[in-house]
């Protein structure tokens, strides 16, 4: 049963029958980020601080927007929830653009630690367990960590040991690259080992970019048409693409965090 509005309310809304609550959602546009700038600023007076940073102390904003067309600048916001509001004389545009640098430079600087995965078998052929290292030595060169998972079918689940000694053998060739982060460990049919590189990412991004600068250097200061050079230019394509492998996908704000991400799977051979 539907109640009488109280007294003195004229904005009273009767439910809906159903004694369902009826819910208004009054949606907006989006919501800027950007801070106000020369007549979007709708307050009486601000607190100035000069082109330099002197402070100008508080004045009305009708003068601070003269001072801002005689010095050919804008007057900008900076700390809207100040009481008066903090506006400064500058030219926005090149502060937006040196913004966007800065944050382009801390994207560059930042490190991805990324968990690959390899997966082999316990009798894998000689030529395909080649193969597989290969990749594994290219990962930790890379500052990525490596998952290791022997998969067992059959009766060779009944021979845990051939894992374990395959595991072995792989931590053994690349300890000059990686070592051992987590043991090897049976989980259902498959057997795990995870390898960690001795290169942090961020030293792996910095090697790499140092040799592709070398290789471009060298190849610009050399006289082209020899079978070495182009073997040199095929090497100095090759770091390039690595570096820019390194850097790619790069999304945080600070510099050199590291962030894991889900593993990436390599199928046999």
């Amino acid at each position: 049963m539907n109640e009488a509005p109280p007294s003195g309310r004229s904005h009273y809304v009767r439910p809906p029958s159903d004694g369902r609550i009826e819910k208004r959602c009054n949606r907006g546009g989006p919501i800027s980020t950007e801070p106000r700038i020369n007549d979007r600023i709708r307050v009486p007076e601000v607190r100035l601080v000069g082109p330099s940073g002197e402070q100008v102390g508080i004045v009305p904003l009708a003068k601070a927007l003269e001072l801002a067309q005689e010095y050919d600048l804008d007057l900008v916001e900076v700390a809207a929830t100040a009481r008066p509001p903090v506006c400064k004389l500058m030219d926005y545009g090149k502060f937006k653009y040196e913004s966007a640098m800065k944050a382009r430079e801390a994207r560059k600087n930042q490190a991805h630690t990324v968990i690959k995965e390899m997966k082999l078998r316990p009798k894998i052929d000689p030529h395909d367990y080649d193969t597989k290292k290969g990749h594994v030595v290219r990962f930790l060169k890379q500052g990525d960590k490596v998952k290791i998972t022997i998969m067992f079918r059959g009766r060779e689940q009944s021979r845990p040991e051939l894992g374990f000694r395959l595991l072995q053998r792989l931590a053994d060739d690349v300890q000059d690259l990686g070592f051992v982060e987590s043991s090897a460990k049976q989980d259902g049919r498959n057997m795990i080992m995870v390898l960690g590189p001795h290169k942090k990412k961020t030293e792996a991004m910095a090697e790499a970019r140092a040799i592709a600068d070398a290789r471009k250097a060298e190849r610009q200061g050399r006289t082209p048409g020899s079978a070495a050079d182009d073997t040199e230019d095929i090497e100095a394509d090759e770091a390039l693409d690595q570096a820019e492998d390194v850097e790619g996908d790069e999304t945080a704000e600070a510099p050199a965090a590291e962030v894991e991400q889900p593993a990436e799977t390599a199928q046999d051979a």
